[in-house]
């Protein structure tokens, strides 16, 4: 077991820093370009930053996990098509191979559609598109990965077209969320790196069902995705270097999502239904920001769709914040709840009610605090 505990270790931190690597170095040549690719912010409207900033951090992020997986299958095949060298790596990866090359072919469909979310995040950036555009596109990626490539929740839920239909709308909504939260320098790539942390290391504490092995497909996106996002905070860090932009957020948000449909989050003797919820804990922060800022937005008369600065970081900033105080309780609170995520999975129905009952209460006290300026 110790063995066993020694090599996720090391696959995990080599999935972690392989992206960083190549997320951090190729965002250097990505920032001195910038302006020539059209990619560029400008003060003015909602933003809050008062010198002209490099967008794109998106190609950084989606470089890091590409140039990752596209390795990682590379080396999967020639490892599947050499015995020899198949017996000097450890069993406890060799084991996983044959299920790894099974799963390549999905894995690239999904990251198929995350280069088109991706271009069209890019295309939003240099040219602006239609809320209704984005939605649809959106929208129709969402349907290929849960209709096309058959990754819907399992949400104990026997009607199949309910769970795919709302499989639909969590993809969509998690792309947006994130979307929404990037709103303030290291605040929507910190709060999902947490996320992706969190979520990964739940997935190795959760074996397959009728398994002791860990799903580590999914834990492994995840550590990728967290990877990638560290390289980037790197150059996003206050002041920002460059901002994630929307190609960015629509590839971190859509790969998150979809990772946490993938995942199975009930197994072994005891059943525990209540693990479900892991990934509504611990993307509650993003959830939150999404759904008060459309709802501020609706109730002062305004569209949902036009950016302004009504989101949970302004209204901590109008509290009396600073923005760097601000960013970090948000990931302070985000922490939190991948915390409580974690703790999700391994207990009793009683144990889960008080879980999720800390976290309601820490979101309870937020909105209380922060109620005054809504």
């Amino acid at each position: 077991m110790n063995g066993f505990s020694n090599s996720m270790v090391a696959l995990s931190t080599v999935c972690v820093v392989l992206p960083l690597v190549i997320a951090l170095v190729s965002l250097y040549p990505i920032r001195k370009f910038a302006e020539r690719l059209g990619l560029l912010d400008r003060p003015g409207g909602h933003s809050s930053h008062t010198v002209p900033t490099p967008l794109g951090g998106g190609l950084g992020i989606y470089l890091g996990i590409m140039g990752t997986f596209a390795m990682a299958s590379i080396t999967v095949m020639i490892v599947h098509a050499s015995p020899p060298l198949r017996a000097q790596l450890p069993e406890s990866w060799t084991m996983h191979l044959e299920g790894a090359l099974s799963r390549l072919g999905s894995l690239w469909g999904l990251l198929a559609c995350g280069s088109f979310l991706v271009g069209l995040g890019l295309w939003d950036d240099r040219r602006g598109l239609s809320p209704w555009v984005r939605l649809i596109a959106q929208f129709a990626m969402a349907a290929i990965v849960v209709y096309g490539l058959d990754i819907a929740m399992t949400a104990y839920i026997s009607v199949a077209w309910l769970t795919k239909l709302l499989s639909v709308v969590w993809i969509v909504a998690v792309i947006n969320s994130f979307n929404m939260l990037d709103n303030m320098d290291g605040l929507s790539s910190g709060v999902a790196a947490i996320i992706a942390a969190s979520m990964a290391v739940v997935m190795l504490q959760t074996p397959h069902p009728g398994t002791t092995s860990p799903q580590l497909l999914v834990a492994m996106l995840l550590w990728v995705i967290c990877g990638s996002l560290l390289g980037f905070l790197w150059h996003n860090a206050p002041p920002a270097k460059i901002f994630m932009g929307d190609g960015g957020s629509y590839l971190v948000g859509f790969l998150i999502a979809v990772a946490m449909l993938m995942a199975t989050y009930s197994s072994g003797d005891a059943p525990r239904p209540h693990a479900v919820l892991a990934p509504l804990c611990v993307m509650a922060v993003p959830l939150y920001d999404m759904t008060t800022v459309i709802w501020i937005r609706l109730r002062q008369g305004r569209s949902p769709f036009v950016g302004d600065k009504s989101h949970f970081s302004h209204r901590l900033v109008d509290l009396g914040l600073s923005r760097r105080q601000a960013v970090a309780t948000i990931h302070l609170v985000t922490a939190t709840c991948g915390l409580a995520a974690m703790l999700l999975i391994g207990v009793t129905v009683g144990q889960a009610c008080l879980v999720i009952g800390i976290v309601a209460c820490m979101l309870l006290l937020v909105i209380i605090l922060e109620s005054t300026q809504w």
